[in-house]
Order: C-alpha cells, then sequence, then structure tokens
C-alpha cells in the first residue's frame, strides 16, 4: 500500500470514526478498530494500538464545542472521578491485551458491546417530568469510579477508548440527561487518560503506518465537528435510538470477524 493511499484511507476511517463520535458522544475508538480492520486490513492488536495512539491528540474540541454551545456542562467532580478510574483501569487492560489471542479481543468485544446495548434498550425515561440527574451533589463519587474503571479497562483492553462506557453509564446507570452524558464522554477524548494503554501497544510496535496515522487524526478533526453538529439538532430519543443501531452494527461486524 502506497503512503498515499494510506493517508486517504487513514482519512476515511477517522472521518467515518469522528462522524459516530460526534453525533453519539462517544469516543471515536470502537469506529477506530472496526474501520482499520476493514479499510486498512489491520490485524485486532495493531488495530486497537492504532485507536489508542490517535485518540491522544484533542481531536474532539470542535465536537465538545459544539456540546458547550447547546448549554449541556461536564461538572469537574464527575470528570476527575471518571479519570481516576480510567487511568487505573487502562493500564490493567492494556496489559491485559497483550496476553490473549485476537480471537479473545473479538469475543470479548461482541460481549461487551451487547451488554451496552441492553442497557440502553433497557433504560427508560422518567415520565413524571422531573428533571433526570444533572446536579453534582446527586452523583456521588463511586459511580462515578466505577464507571471510570470499566471505561478504562475496556479503552485499555480493546482499544475503543472508553467512551461508550462513560455515556452509557452516566445515562442509562446515573440518569444523567443524554447530551450532557455524550459531552461528558466527549471531554476524555482530549484528555490523554488512554496514555498508559496507548504506550502498552506504541512499546510493542501495534499500530499502522504514520501516512494512515496523520490521515486518521485530520479524519477525526472534521468528522467530530459535523456529528456534533447534527446532535445537536435531534431529541435524546432519536441520539438514543442512533447509539443502539451503532452498537448493533459493531457488535454484528465483530462477530463476523471472530467467527471468520
Amino acid at each position: 500500500m502506497s503512503w498515499l493511499h494510506e493517508l486517504l484511507a487513514g482519512g476515511g476511517v477517522g472521518l467515518v470514526a469522528g462522524l459516530a463520535s460526534g453525533f453519539s458522544g462517544t469516543s471515536p475508538g470502537g469506529g477506530l478498530v472496526i474501520f482499520s480492520v476493514l479499510l486498512l486490513g489491520a490485524e485486532q492488536h495493531v488495530a486497537q494500538g492504532t485507536s489508542l495512539i490517535t485518540q491522544i491528540p484533542p481531536t474532539g474540541l470542535a465536537g465538545i464545542r459544539r456540546y458547550w454551545q447547546s448549554g449541556n456542562r461536564s461538572p469537574l467532580p464527575w470528570v476527575m472521578w471518571i479519570g481516576l478510574g480510567f487511568l487505573i483501569g487502562g493500564a490493567g487492560g492494556g496489559y491485559a491485551a497483550t496476553t490473549v489471542s485476537d480471537s479473545v479481543l473479538q469475543w470479548t468485544y461482541v460481549v461487551y458491546l451487547v451488554a451496552l446495548m441492553a442497557l440502553l434498550i433497557l433504560r427508560r425515561d422518567r415520565r413524571d417530568g422531573s428533571r433526570e440527574a444533572g446536579d453534582e451533589d446527586q452523583l456521588p463519587w463511586l459511580p462515578l469510579l466505577l464507571i471510570g474503571l470499566l471505561a478504562g479497562f475496556s479503552s485499555g483492553f480493546m482499544g475503543i477508548g472508553g467512551g461508550l462506557a462513560i455515556t452509557v453509564g452516566l445515562a442509562a446507570g446515573l440518569r444523567v440527561p443524554q447530551h450532557q452524558a455524550q459531552l461528558v464522554s466527549l471531554v476524555f477524548s482530549i484528555i490523554p487518560t488512554n496514555l498508559p494503554a496507548a504506550w502498552i501497544y506504541w512499546s510493542k510496535g501495534l499500530m499502522v503506518g504514520w501516512p494512515a496515522i496523520i490521515g486518521i487524526l485530520a479524519g477525526l478533526w472534521v468528522g467530530t465537528d459535523l456529528g456534533a453538529r447534527m446532535a445537536n439538532g435531534v431529541s435524546r430519543s432519536v441520539l438514543r435510538g442512533a447509539m443502539i443501531a451503532l452498537v448493533s452494527l459493531m457488535a454484528i461486524y465483530m462477530t463476523y470477524k471472530a467467527l471468520s
């Protein structure tokens, strides 16, 4: 594959992953892993390393700005507790991933996605018109820390960034409004909490070539901004439906890869 081909393919991977990230309010890791396998022909470990490494630069800034302009906020205590858990879980997940086969990673990915999809489907919005959790004093530190641990471990073990776990954990588990949960998740796309896990993959050479890396980063900048613009123009029910559809497609594709 020539460097130009790698650059363009990487740009396509980043653009699609960024669109999904900005619209669903999750880190782009899930899309990066799947499209690195699909468009770049990367093996599972290499796709995961590529995903984590390309998430270190703050490519989600444009998307965060769009959510912020729409009145959504990310309380600092939430970010601190989730971030602490993320750092601990990320290092553990990264080391664990290097000890298992591609097949184990793929099937773990499938089980993880199905579990998160079930949480999204089973979630029920309040019907009494009362406000959902959104104030700092309504969210105790322990659930936030546990969300961070799960997000960090999933990031390191599966190379997906952890944003999906943060969004689902806040929205479905702690009943934070969907748009606000997505903003908090995107905040972690500009904080290098996945640095320990990324370093583990980097040190073992598990990444694609630099032309593809550059293309992915450029695509992420553009795609995340466009996706966030679209997300702020639709209702939370549409966003949740889109997330269910996205997670379903990811699970189906990874099941196919695990079986092939």
